[in-house]
């Protein structure tokens, strides 16, 4: 109950402000850091990552059953069709959306730290924790590229199921599935691909998180 009371209050604060300093400082006040903010959106980029995957494996079985369509209501597999691939359009840009969110609160965090790099008297701790800065920035450059890349995958599939969709949106007729079928591995290919990036940045991702956490 109190949590949902501080996350209302945290979403007035940052509704009226409109900025994202506003919605950190409040954050902090309840203790909690930009750090830590940081930490639990690469998790919730991660997580909409593996919900990609699954959708656009859903699209692709999807895609699969037109090709394979043998009698029965055609206009039902094209509903199907274009549901899977509205739903794979929501993946994609919770995707887009979540892995935004890691940039903006890394970015704030790296200029925070810098700042405050200068407030140290002891040039000691100031020289560890600028080693520690430049680490977890090579680190978060690294998770960004393979996040950016797992990204850019997603596009070659969506262009390709929309185009086939709009194809059979406008030729529901059993000629329609023979000029579908030739589609197919270049789908599967590109959902392949998708799928094995989005591994190797699912990967970045815990490996980023338990960096953060030791």
């Amino acid at each position: 109950m109190i949590m949902k009371l501080i996350v209302s209050i945290l979403a007035s604060v940052l509704l009226l402000s409109g900025c994202q300093s506003a919605y950190y400082a409040a954050w902090e006040k309840v203790g909690v850091e930009k750090r830590d903010i940081l930490v639990d959106r690469v998790e919730n980029a991660k997580e909409s990552q593996e919900d990609a995957q699954e959708q656009f494996s859903s699209a692709l079985e999807a895609f699969g059953a037109v090709v394979a369509f043998d009698g029965g209501e055609l206009e039902d597999v094209y509903d199907t069709l274009n549901g899977q691939y509205e739903d794979s359009v929501m993946a994609a840009e919770n995707v887009t959306a979540r892995i935004n969110k890691v940039e903006s609160v890394a970015e704030a965090l790296f200029d925070e730290w810098s700042e405050e790099l200068e407030k140290y008297q002891n040039a000691s701790l100031k020289r560890d924790s600028a080693a520690k800065l430049r680490d977890t920035q090579r680190r978060y450059a690294s998770l960004m590229k393979a996040m950016r890349k797992a990204e850019s995958k997603m596009s070659p599939v969506l262009s390709a199921l929309q185009d086939n969709v709009l194809y059979l949106k406008h030729n529901l007729n059993a000629s329609a599935i023979g000029a579908l079928q030739g589609e197919l591995s270049t789908i599967e290919n590109n959902v392949s691909q998708l799928i094995q990036q989005m591994n190797s940045a699912i990967a970045e991702s815990d490996a980023f998180i338990a960096s953060m956490k030791n």
